[in-house]
């Protein structure tokens, strides 16, 4: 679809955008020409003549299309993490009168650490309350204050289904809050009608905006002017420059930024959304499960000893797809030494990540060639491949 448009050296099938997404062509020339024409040229009056300062905002208005916010309703900045300190915190103060926090058991890790530690500090019997995720609607009454779920299980790709459990908490009186690091840029999402309170994500996945890039944050219009920051940093002063001893939130949006903005890495964001322009999320989803469903085929046909592990119906997965295998860490590392790039996850996790602005139909086909040549004379079976990194 815009495979043109990305930076991927030859001879690379690039399933890993689930991940870490590929440069854009114009990456590197929007952070020389920051480098350049803005920071060696401009120095500190960059903030100003450049717009560093504006960034956060002017991004997030770049990225409210893709998942379907409204204008002035989601900032950039910090890491994920962070941002899902942020809304939980914030939630909870909402409900104060409530102490259970309902995750499930398939979450990304960092998103129930962050919810572990936020209790500790708090100290006021709170309960981080997890469940399988078939069971979360089962789960929310009156006593739940936050529901913490990532949209997209990091592992088997599974889709949780927003709108529905969103409704069901707000029926309890319980504030929502979803991670979409697994969602942006894969698959269509609609914050404006599923009505949550918070979401955060990132955009070094499916964004492509680069390692360590910063995530971004929403927050539902009609509340944003009355949440409060547990991290009152300085950027989200009513009046930054002001210096005030004693903080006063920023309206609205304003209040989620917390320190200073990473500008290197949001002109790489910069130049990865450009990309998007004249791009249907629609399409996308589309071509993705097209891609998907081509793989698991060829796969499940002729590598019998691969077990899906990714909901069978295309229609409850995001935009990856999930392979159980007990040597998955070395047929992984078998693949990557050949070309085709995906990503292993612990136990027996091997994933890959169906792209269609840099995948096509026939890098699926040769993947799986190489998948099958690997699999069939057990090409993963030495020392070098079952030696873990310290990154998986």
């Amino acid at each position: 679809m815009r495979k043109h448009c990305f930076d991927i050296p030859e001879g690379i099938i690039y399933l890993d955008g689930n991940s870490l997404g590929p440069p854009a062509i114009t990456t590197a020339k929007r952070v020389d020409q920051t480098v350049n024409s803005e920071w060696r040229q401009l120095m500190i009056k960059g903030w100003n003549e450049a717009g560093w300062y504006r960034q956060p905002r002017t991004l997030g208005d770049r990225i409210a299309p893709l998942i379907g916010a409204a204008p002035g309703s989601v900032v950039l900045g910090d890491t994920l993490s962070i941002k899902i300190y942020q809304a939980l915190a914030a939630a909870l103060t909402m409900r104060p009168e409530r102490r259970v926090i309902l995750s499930d058991t398939g979450n990304f890790p960092t998103d129930l650490y962050m919810a572990e530690g936020l209790i500790k500090t708090l100290g006021q019997d709170y309960e981080l309350r997890l469940v399988e995720p078939d069971a979360v609607i089962d789960h929310l009454d009156e006593s739940v204050a936050a529901l913490l779920l990532t949209q997209v299980d990091y592992r088997s790709g599974r889709l949780h289904d927003m709108a529905g459990l969103t409704q069901k908490a707000h029926s309890h009186g319980v504030v929502a809050i979803w991670d979409l690091a697994h969602s942006a840029g894969a698959i269509p999402v609609d914050l404006a009608t599923c009505n949550p309170e918070f979401a955060a994500g990132c955009t070094y996945k499916y964004l492509n905006a680069g390692p360590g890039a910063p995530a971004f944050i929403y927050v539902r219009p009609d509340i944003a002017d009355d949440v409060e920051p547990a991290l009152s940093g300085w950027m989200g002063h009513a009046a930054p420059f002001g210096f005030e001893a004693s903080y006063k939130a920023a309206p609205a949006i304003e209040r989620m930024r917390v320190g200073t903005p990473s500008v290197l890495q949001m002109a790489a964001l910069d130049a990865a959304l450009d990309v998007w322009e004249g791009v249907s999320i629609n399409e996308v989803r589309a071509q993705s499960l097209e891609l998907s469903e081509l793989f698991i085929r060829e796969v499940e046909s002729r590598c019998p000893q691969l077990a899906l592990i990714s909901p069978r119906n295309p229609e409850q997965r995001g935009s990856q797809v999930s392979f159980a295998f007990v040597q998955g860490y070395a047929a992984m590392q078998a693949l990557i030494a050949r070309g085709v790039i995906g990503d292993f996850r612990a136990p027996d996790v091997m994933r890959f990540g169906f792209t269609p602005l840099y995948i096509d139909k026939a890098d699926v086909l040769r993947a799986v060639e190489i998948l099958v040549d690997i699999m069939t004379n057990d090409l993963w079976d030495v020392e070098e491949f079952k030696t873990q990194k310290a990154v998986t």
